[in-house]
């Protein structure tokens, strides 16, 4: 039985995330204490209650301590995820990309076919939106050997939910070694400004301030008008920044009292330092690759100053797989994280 500090690290759900991924993968049952310790709202909140759920109806796993506000769950798989139809809901706009970051990989050691709907929320502050799965981090899974999409049926946002992802994985094809080093030319720059419940010259204000910072083309910026919801305004900007070998998204969620301007100007600073460094990759699709690769390929990628997050994912994986994961400076700002194929372990 492995057994974790849910507050060590990076101190939230990510320890959470990773470990139910990896015995997914591996089939080592493992107990995690004190999730979540240092958050105001410590425990498990309705995303990682589902993601455990969901990770045990594929897995068929014993599972304890599985309740809202639990701090401690001990998961005990019963066997390899078992291919099928699934449909899993967070209850409310817990993240459903998450939950999905959390299944997936597990399914790049599978030879089965499964369809995963998760609902809830695919907009969320603190979680990657549906965009960065999409344009980001499936392609590069697709890279390495992963026959997996994901489609947006409903978007959701914080606080009333209510999207829709579908998931279509298939078995995958023979493993590739992921080598990103270097991000190739900037092929495009699009924006995007999702608005509920709010007029349009919010989304407009955002757009227009997006543009003239990083110089993106009229017909590159889109407002989405998802109209009234019962929970009440949200407010999304996504901005893409497509290279020939990476594409990155940043988010800059809307809230009361921060001008439209605000956000976009926000979301631009962000862009611009990426677009400024010598990195491939930047900080969540950082986060999201060394799981997948210790599964499949391999591989390398330099990015920026690992964040928390990153290293957390780190030590995890050393604890369940027999893989030596390695971060070394590449350059000024600049650094290479390695790691082993550990798909034999």
């Amino acid at each position: 039985m492995i057994e974790l500090d849910g507050s060590e690290g990076e101190g939230g759900g990510q320890v959470l995330r990773t470990a139910l991924s990896l015995s997914m993968a591996t089939g080592r049952p493992f107990r995690i204490g004190r999730i979540r310790a240092g958050r105001s709202n410590p425990g498990l909140r309705r995303q990682h209650r589902t993601a455990v759920r969901a990770a045990a109806e594929l897995t068929d796993a014993g599972v304890e301590g599985d309740e809202l506000g639990s701090r401690d769950v001990t998961f005990r798989p019963g066997r390899s995820p078992r291919p099928g139809e699934y449909s899993f809901d967070t209850g409310g706009a817990g993240s459903a990309t998450l939950v999905l970051q959390t299944l997936l990989p597990p399914l790049l050691r599978g030879g089965g076919s499964y369809r995963i709907t998760v609902e809830g929320g695919t907009h969320n502050p603190s979680a990657p939106p549906y965009e960065f799965l999409e344009r980001s981090w499936l392609p590069l899974l697709r890279e390495i050997g992963a026959d997996m999409d994901v489609e947006l049926h409903r978007a959701g946002f914080f606080p009333g939910g209510g999207g829709r992802l579908v998931a279509r994985v298939g078995p995958p094809s023979s493993p590739t070694p992921l080598v990103l080093r270097d991000r190739g030319e900037l092929l495009d720059l699009r924006a995007r400004s999702h608005i509920v419940g709010l007029p349009e010259h919010v989304a407009e204000r955002e757009l227009a301030t997006v543009q003239a910072a990083l110089e993106i083309r009229d017909d590159r910026l889109e407002a989405v008008d998802h109209g009234e919801r019962p929970a009440g305004a949200a407010n999304v900007l996504v901005v893409e920044v497509e290279f020939e070998a990476v594409t990155e998204v940043f988010t800059e969620h809307g809230r009361r009292g921060l001008p439209a301007e605000e956000v976009a100007t926000r979301a631009s600073r962000r862009v611009r330092r990426y677009m400024e460094s010598d990195a491939a990759v930047w900080t969540h699709l950082a986060d999201q690759l060394p799981v997948p690769l210790a599964l499949r390929s391999g591989g390398r990628y330099r990015t920026g100053e690992p964040s928390s997050h990153t290293r957390t994912v780190l030590d995890v994986l050393r604890t369940f797989l027999d893989v030596a994961p390695e971060v070394e400076v590449a350059g000024t700002g600049t650094w290479e994280i390695s790691v082993e194929d550990g798909h034999a372990a």
